[in-house]
């Protein structure tokens, strides 16, 4: 009966199917242990065909964990055996270069039934709190120090869970109680997704997707191709310089633009680094794919086919290309600044589309806390691990403001303070927009924040920072001015490493400031009376009303002084 379905017919189950996606990531959202799932939402979720395609994504999740996942399932395929899948079965790995680039990421993939036939797959993926290893920090050499490693394997065989492996796992990680649970939240979302599937075909009658299937690859190639043919036959380079752990590491690419592609070509970066900052190509692919398609195709949905003409190259062995055993545990550090590089190029061939630079990776970092070390501990001083997602300012955009503490090109949420301090015997005592860190412009970049962290009496820390942008601010485009740059210290002066495991005593705060986006324009020509409202609402002071846009000192006296009583400026 599906061969004999209209075009309208498919595009209702289309739009189900993505309903049915969405319901599968607030499942996972719902029900997963770890605050990164719950409050940041860093994770994926999507329906695939039998042969692995990926159909539909949900909205809810970050473009690395969707655009890398898309290829993971054909890989659980090969791996496991089309024609050894039965019924309950479930599939798991945390392979960086088979999942979606690093071990702290966990991929379920669950085969969906029908009449005894596979015809599809449910996959999603989420960030875990901990896989053991060195913790969560770019301090491996190697990944073989990075945590315990999971190939692609049978999570539940017929639905019977392997209690060998879920002892190994517990055996080898510090926070087994949540990392199994966030396993089972992540089985029990794609069993959600099979039901809704099931539904759906019984619904409009359908034995198998391929139909549907035909359908929605084929609308959204041709429609991404129209849009590559009516851009123009060009290239340009764009590159990057950024902080790297020890010394600098520089993006570059070449971008192609053909009658039915695109070329990403990211030959010259930087080597692999001797430290876990680099970057499988999977992931590097999910970022460069999602930068063309936002600027060039936002409105096509994301799936194989709209991805396909998207294509990327790298050298093996560059930063951007790593191969095992390379250590990649931060690989969306460099892999978050991709997008940024891309705009570089792309700004050439497309003026006025692409945004300014911004802060680009996540300004994450994991607290590991445990009883004082240098007195004797309260009875109630516990260990623990804490992971927060925080975010800079995105950058200034063509006819737009930038947005403040807005994660681009992740999308992951920040995590609320309350919900941080949950968890674990940690403080956190500022967490507010930082005034001036958004580079000025005709459109103004937006503004990174200020974070004060320490622990509870009783404990220190270790903190595994995971900052960029500390010596290599965002840089503006068409006039704008850079972003500012990152700052981390403790409260008494100490200097701390924007990269790596660092140790904070009893009784000290690190004192954060994350990065602002860049501006886009010449700061001349931006409207005064958006000069006025950054200046009441205290994105920017005085000094820089003044010294970045020429606001005279009555001007200023006369905003400051309606925002004193209380007046709409």
């Amino acid at each position: 009966m599906a061969q004999t379905l209209g075009a309208v017919a498919y595009q209702v189950m289309w739009n189900r199917l993505i309903s049915v996606v969405e319901e599968q990531a607030q499942a996972l959202v719902r029900t997963a242990f770890s605050t990164s799932v719950r409050e940041a939402g860093d994770l994926s979720a999507g329906v695939y065909d039998p042969k692995g395609r990926m159909l539909a994504q949900a909205v809810t999740g970050t473009p690395g964990h969707v655009n890398a996942m898309a290829e993971s399932v054909g890989h659980f395929i090969r791996r496991i055996g089309l024609d050894t899948m039965a019924p309950g079965d479930v599939y798991i790995t945390n392979d960086p270069w088979e999942g979606t680039g690093h071990l702290h990421d966990i991929t379920v993939v669950t085969p969906s039934f029908l009449n005894g036939a596979v015809v599809g797959f449910f996959a999603c993926t989420a960030h875990i709190v901990d896989i053991g290893g060195r913790g969560f920090g770019a301090d491996a050499n190697s990944v073989y120090e990075e945590g315990l490693y999971i190939p692609i394997m049978r999570f539940a065989d017929k639905g019977e869970v392997d209690k060998t492996l879920v002892k190994i796992i517990r055996g080898n990680v510090r926070e087994p109680d949540q990392l199994i649970g966030d396993i089972y939240a992540l089985a029990t979302c794609n069993e959600i997704g099979h039901r809704r599937l099931i539904d759906m075909m019984g619904e409009f009658g359908l034995a198998t997707l391929d139909g549907i299937a035909e359908f929605i690859l084929e609308n959204s190639r041709r429609a991404t191709i129209e849009r590559i043919a009516a851009l123009p036959r060009s290239s340009a380079h764009g590159e990057m310089k950024i902080d790297g752990y020890s010394h600098p590491v520089t993006l570059k690419v070449r971008l192609d633009i053909e009658a039915d592609h695109i070329l990403a070509d990211f030959t010259g970066t930087s080597g692999l680094d001797k430290k876990g900052i680099n970057v499988p190509l999977v992931y590097t692919k999910a970022y460069a794919c999602y930068a063309l398609k936002c600027a060039i195709a936002p409105e096509i949905p994301n799936n194989a086919a709209s991805l396909e003409p998207f294509r990327i190259a790298a050298e093996e062995n560059s930063i951007v290309h790593a191969v095992h055993p390379a250590p990649v545990a931060l690989r969306h550090v460099i892999g978050h600044m991709i997008p940024d590089t891309v705009y570089a190029a792309l700004d050439q061939i497309l003026p006025q589309t692409v945004p300014a630079e911004g802060a680009g990776s996540l300004c994450n970092f994991q607290v590991s806390l445990r009883p004082r070390t240098d007195a004797p501990a309260p009875a109630d001083a516990v260990r623990s691990e804490v992971l927060t997602f925080n975010s800079g300012g995105a950058g200034a955009r063509p006819m737009l403001d930038g947005m403040n503490a807005t994660a681009f090109p992740s999308g992951v949420m920040t995590m609320p303070v309350e919900a941080t301090e949950n968890v674990g015997p940690i403080l956190i005592t500022r967490k507010e927009l930082r005034p001036d860190s958004g580079g000025a412009g005709t459109y103004r970049g937006g503004l990174g924040q200020y974070m004060e962290v320490a622990a509870k009496e009783g404990h220190e820390f270790d903190i595994s920072a995971m900052f960029d942008r500390v010596n290599h601010p965002a840089r503006g485009r068409q006039g704008g001015l850079p972003g500012a740059p990152t700052t981390i210290a403790q409260d008494d002066g100490t200097a701390m490493q924007g990269k790596g495991r660092q140790f904070v005593p009893h009784g000290r705060t690190v004192m954060l400031a994350f990065p602002g986006g860049a501006g886009y324009g010449s700061p001349a020509a931006r409207d005064p009376a958006l000069v006025r409202h950054d200046l009441a609402q205290g994105y920017i002071t005085a000094e820089a009303a003044k010294r970045d846009y020429g606001m005279s000192e009555t001007e200023i006296e006369s905003v400051m002084d309606a925002v004193r009583k209380g007046e709409t400026v």
